[in-house]
């Protein structure tokens, strides 16, 4: 979205628009999972920032957590080993969960940080361990071929307990919190946590208003590839009964029902491709991918 070639009475008029909704938002939370095309394409990073910052200078309380999906994938093949996934999630070994805690705790947390406070805002990064945030325990996935048998795939934790105080006391004193998906089992160990698992869960536990989730996709697409634009529950549900909504896609969509039957009262699946995507969804009447409804 290039605004200078916008007159003024198109900007006056985008701008009158999105009074209704800073009102319907203004001290609200809103949960963004930050991933895919936007968190390795310059311009959308940039645009990214920008509109986090938006947010929060307009009134609402954003709360950023990222995946790092290619940037972990980059840090493995230097090593000379490759990522496995199963059902969506990554498999993790030892020597695998050292690079992830690598690239998201530091790499990838901290560029995130820096962008947010170079568009002007005050971003703070932290992983699930700290103010004991998350605490995890091991997840065994159910085999899908096997019934009654699971999946050991290392150390990739589900949530067992999940804190917000310390998002609550940094997004009270004008922080925005930038959360790596990781976190600490009660025996100490650390666990891989999929970043859309715990975006809706941190969503859920704030009784965010909105929870965000930035794909490379337009959206949930129907088997001919058609974009839903809304969906409830229900709906859903049906997509998982016949396929439609599969591989990487199930932890996402799984997380964004899980929040939006807590209590959440709309989950946003958009194209993080498009420039300003966030503020296209949550202040225009330009939608740009699938809302799933609380109701």
């Amino acid at each position: 979205m290039n605004t200078d070639s916008l007159t003024p009475g198109l900007k006056a008029e985008i701008l009158s628009e999105a009074l209704p909704y800073l009102r319907r938002f203004h001290g609200k939370t809103v949960v963004i999972k930050y991933g895919g095309n936007a968190m390795t394409d310059e311009r959308l990073k940039r645009s990214f920032a920008h509109d986090v910052v938006m947010l929060k200078l307009v009134g609402i309380n954003p709360v950023v957590v990222h995946g790092g999906g290619p940037q972990i994938e980059s840090a493995l093949s230097r090593l000379g080993k490759q990522g496995t996934f199963i059902q969506g999630m990554r498999v993790t070994d030892d020597d695998t969960m050292s690079v992830v805690e690598m690239v998201l705790a530091g790499q990838v947390n901290k560029e995130i940080v820096e962008l947010i406070n170079t568009a002007g805002g005050q971003a703070v990064g932290l992983t699930g361990q700290d103010g004991n945030l998350i605490r995890a325990r091991k997840l065994l996935l159910p085999d899908r071929e096997k019934p009654g048998q699971t999946i050991d795939i290392g150390l990739v934790g589900d949530i067992e307990h999940c804190d917000p105080a310390i998002l609550r006391t940094l997004t009270g004193h004008r922080f925005i919190p930038v959360v790596a998906p990781i976190g600490s089992g009660s025996d100490g160990q650390t666990y891989n946590i999929n970043a859309d698992v715990v975006a809706g869960k941190i969503a859920e536990v704030l009784q965010a208003e909105k929870l965000v989730l930035l794909t490379n996709t337009a959206g949930v697409l129907d088997r001919e590839g058609r974009l839903l634009t809304g969906l409830s529950a229900r709906q859903v549900d049906a997509l998982f009964a016949d396929g439609t909504i599969s591989g990487g896609m199930l932890p996402k969509i799984s997380s964004a029902l899980d929040a939006a039957r807590a209590g959440v009262n709309a989950v946003h699946i958009i194209d993080g491709r498009v420039d300003h995507c966030l503020l296209l969804e949550l202040l225009t009447d330009q939608g740009v991918g699938t809302m799933i409804s609380s109701s």
